[in-house]
């Protein structure tokens, strides 16, 4: 008889397989069943152009008077109106021509039109949290790293104080710290950058600074835990073959530490992905808060909300592959 990987039949693996597949096909159906039952009218159709949104863009006169010439170059062409002697011309799309030679115009007549496609508001909101995510993941990643080797310091000064951060991060939360750096920090160095003549720091910078600092604390407590877990005859046989305290620390410990570290790290990056919709609470357009935007204005709350969730599980999915991949090609190595 065949056994799968845990040692039992195959016989078993398929009928709790199978088990799971149909209790994935009940959850659905009940959710569905769920939706049907309540006095709401379903607007698929509308979601798209929160993805990709087009804009009309209208030409319109500034001057009352006639069409005096239209000259095509090429996909545009170009508009004269004429009043007496004064003149204007527009350029405009032929497409969207809206006049002939010899109309009569009235200021602020449409002469053409142009459509410009654009991303929607959603992918706009995912696209900056991404953004957000990725710099804050950057600099949590240095900031973790040099505050996890300050930890494990054998000066004080810097160990007391690599505590001292990790301690007061950890110890409150995350919504807190951005009210404080939006509202405390923000105002008071913006306050100073204004009576100085410098351009103030815009919002979105001190959204990444506190979501970066925050990751910091726990990446650095990640990192204490890796190097520790490294045995300590690796670095007295380092110690042996000449190297010194950073070299033994570079080429022998960190590369073990890694390995490690890289599953918990994958974790906290995609909490931080998540984390990012709290930053909607000082006007910055993430993607939860495109997301209320939406709802506000196209009054679909399940519609849009369930994209939402799905953009989410998108990016953090997403994450987890390239973690898995990072994880096999650092083992390989």
């Amino acid at each position: 008889m065949s056994h799968g990987r845990s040692g039992h039949s195959l016989a078993y693996q398929w009928f709790w397989k199978s088990a799971f597949v149909v209790s994935l096909i009940v959850a659905g159906w009940l959710l569905y069943y769920s939706t049907q039952q309540i006095d709401y009218v379903w607007r698929w159709y509308r979601v798209p152009q929160y993805f990709v949104a087009e804009q009309v863009v209208e030409t319109r006169s500034m001057l009352m008077g006639e069409v005096a010439s239209i000259v095509a170059k090429g996909d545009k062409s170009v508009v004269t109106v004429a009043d007496g002697e004064e003149r204007e011309s527009y350029t405009v799309p032929t497409e969207g021509l809206r006049v002939s030679t010899g109309d009569t115009i009235y200021a602020g007549d449409v002469l053409g039109t142009e459509t410009h496609t654009k991303p929607g508001i959603l992918l706009q909101g995912a696209w900056l949290t991404l953004y957000i995510s990725a710099v804050a993941i950057v600099i949590g990643i240095v900031l973790g790293l040099v505050t996890g080797l300050a930890r494990l310091s054998e000066n004080p000064f810097f160990r007391y104080w690599a505590i001292t951060y990790i301690e007061l991060i950890r110890g409150s939360p995350l919504l807190v710290q951005i009210y404080i750096w939006y509202f405390v920090l923000g105002t008071l160095v913006n306050n100073l950058l204004q009576q100085k003549g410098i351009p103030q720091i815009p919002t979105l910078w001190f959204g990444i600074a506190s979501m970066a600092v925050f990751t910091g604390a726990y990446v650095a407590e990640i990192v204490r835990a890796g190097i520790q877990s490294i045995h300590r005859g690796q670095r007295e046989a380092a110690r042996s073959l000449g190297m010194n305290a950073f070299q033994s620390m570079r080429h022998i410990v960190l590369p073990q530490a890694l390995r490690r570290i890289l599953p918990p790290l994958a974790g906290q990056f995609i909490s931080l992905i998540k984390d990012s919709s709290l930053l909607g609470i000082i006007a910055i357009r993430e993607l939860t808060k495109a997301t209320r935007e939406v709802v506000t204005v196209s009054l679909q709350p399940f519609e849009i909300f369930f994209v939402c969730a799905l953009l989410y599980l998108i990016l953090t999915f997403g994450l987890s592959l390239l973690t898995n991949y990072l994880e096999r090609k650092i083992v390989q190595s």
